[in-house]
């Protein structure tokens, strides 16, 4: 990516972040991870309370000391708000895959929408939101630029979670990409 949006107009775009649906969403784009830089944009990814999305590297990555390493499950399933993506990456979908999420969805992500323990209907699978908190990194500042991480990880945005949530999968199930998300109740 030669140039990066500038912060005024990631900030521009914030009024159209918000209307993002709060009850029911469409996925826009699934992306597996199958090694380490490596992504697959799929149609269709079945999700398992064990290993997540299916073909991908999340149950290789292992968090905590070498003698106390362990799978982070409340990491399981990254999800980001398409709107964002799309204003980061300048409209070419071609890059929403290097922001490192499995799920791109117009759906509201907020904390306020959907705080820690709440559950999401993903196609036939249900996640749960969890507290882990989902932040930009030296890896999504290398690819989309120093003022996308600054929106994305700034105070005011924060409770927006611009940057995505994590879930974890508590019931499989097959998710098709132009499917279904949806907040369960109770709203």
């Amino acid at each position: 990516m030669a140039s990066h949006v500038s912060r005024d107009l990631l900030e521009a775009a914030v009024d159209l972040i918000r209307r993002s649906p709060a009850v029911e969403g469409k996925i826009e784009m699934i992306v597996s991870r199958p090694a380490v830089g490596e992504r697959e944009v799929l149609q269709q990814a079945e999700l398992t309370i064990e290993n997540g999305l299916l073909g991908d590297s999340w149950q290789d990555r292992w968090s905590g000391s070498q003698e106390h390493r362990q799978r982070h499950l409340d990491m399981q399933i990254n999800l980001m708000n398409s709107r964002v993506i799309d204003v980061i990456t300048g409209g070419d979908r071609s890059l929403w895959p290097l922001a490192g999420d499995q799920f791109f969805v117009d759906f509201d992500l907020c904390a306020d929408n959907l705080p820690a323990g709440t559950k999401i209907q993903v196609g036939e699978a249900v996640l749960e939101v969890t507290e882990e908190p989902h932040l930009g990194c030296k890896k999504f500042r290398e690819r989309f630029g120093k003022d996308a991480v600054m929106f994305v990880n700034s105070n005011e945005t924060k409770l927006l979670k611009l940057r995505g949530i994590n879930a974890k999968v508590i019931s499989p199930g097959v998710v098709t990409n132009g499917g279904v998300i949806s907040k369960l109740a109770p709203f």
